[in-house]
């Protein structure tokens, strides 16, 4: 369903388009809330990976991979708003300041804001957005294996704080 959404945005069908944006605009926000931690800067970073992605959507090779490509987008521009104004990437405060829907989420982000930074990200993507280990190492531009070494010494951090 989605890879049709995409070819049809890729031929300037502007409701393709905002359909694909409303549907991932939840995975949108968690990512940008999680490095970012402001309002403003989360809302300015995903206006300006929608308006990104609207003028980019032609050269997206393979319509499966649209959530990876929209939320590398969206790293990117987290990025350069925490180079701009000379912030420090997800801190402990950020993470125990994501507004969350529901309890269990609220209990996630505490619970990853236990981690090294070099964790939290790849959490809240594997287990908070679900993708896969290739995927979240094309998102943040680092070896599948670091990917897969990072989740499981962070899996034993945690299994320590957990189990004190």
């Amino acid at each position: 369903m989605d890879t049709l959404l995409v070819k049809r945005a890729q031929k300037q069908d502007m409701e393709a388009f905002v359909h694909l944006i409303e549907k991932n605009k939840t995975n949108l926000y968690k990512v940008a809330k999680s490095y970012l931690g402001n309002e403003e800067d989360v809302a300015d970073a995903i206006q300006d990976t929608v308006l990104s992605a609207y003028e980019h959507i032609q050269e997206l090779k393979n319509a499966a991979y649209f959530k990876t490509w929209i939320t590398r987008i969206l790293i990117n521009h987290c990025k350069d708003l925490l180079k701009q104004n000379k912030r420090c990437t997800v801190s402990d405060e950020m993470i125990q300041t994501v507004e969350a829907t529901q309890e269990d989420d609220r209990e996630f982000y505490a619970l990853i804001g236990e981690l090294p930074e070099d964790y939290r990200m790849i959490f809240l993507l594997y287990y908070g957005e679900e993708f896969r280990t290739s995927e979240i190492a094309q998102i943040l531009d680092v070896n599948e294996n670091t990917v897969k070494s990072r989740l499981r010494r962070g899996r034993e951090k945690l299994k320590g704080i957990l189990c004190y």
